[in-house]
């Protein structure tokens, strides 16, 4: 027994497994290598859950929103006001516009960079929220072409119909005798 201990121990080492560590020079252990995948796919799913998380916004938030969106349809609409007064009542309209005449050009460019650094940051703010939105979109595209290949499986997977034609009990000797007992 203690010739063949003596290889045992120098095949399989003292408390080591010394074909296991040698095979792991020529191929990649695949225990090891699920858990280095599983800590990288967990590090990427965390990634992803900060990145695209939802907030939820409280009543402040949600109303400074609702505000955002008055000044465009105002402008417009302002326009339009505008084109009306002019056709409803040209003196008071010129008389107006001669007003807005005297107004100094600095103003005008004061209120040029106001305009354009709100609409400008509005824009900028709605981009990003758009991209989240579309990354979480883009992120759902693997489920739902699963689901449509699902779908279009069990469309494939036509029913089969009864053959209701001749006499069911063709195939059947024995039911065929019983039917035959019966009439």
């Amino acid at each position: 027994m203690g010739v063949i201990e003596r290889i045992f121990g120098m095949v399989f080492g003292s408390g080591r497994n010394v074909v296991a560590e040698t095979a792991e020079v020529f191929r990649v252990n695949a225990e090891a290598e699920a858990a280095r995948g599983h800590g990288l796919r967990g590090a990427a799913l965390e990634q992803f859950g900060k990145e695209f998380k939802v907030v939820r916004r409280g009543w402040f938030d949600r109303l400074m929103d609702a505000l955002n969106r008055l000044p465009r349809p105002a402008m417009a609409l302002g326009t339009l006001g505008l084109f009306v007064s002019a056709m409803v009542d040209p003196v008071w309209f010129a008389a107006r516009m001669a007003g807005i005449a005297l107004v100094p050009e600095p103003l005008w460019w004061l209120l040029g960079a106001i305009v354009s650094f709100y609409f400008g940051a509005r824009h900028q703010a709605k981009g990003q929220e758009y991209r989240r939105d579309l990354a979480a979109s883009v992120a759902a595209v693997p489920q739902v072409l699963e689901t449509v290949r699902d779908v279009q499986a069990l469309a494939r997977a036509s029913p089969v119909a009864a053959n209701t034609s001749g006499d069911p009990f063709d195939d059947n000797p024995a039911l065929a005798d019983w039917n035959a007992t019966r009439r």
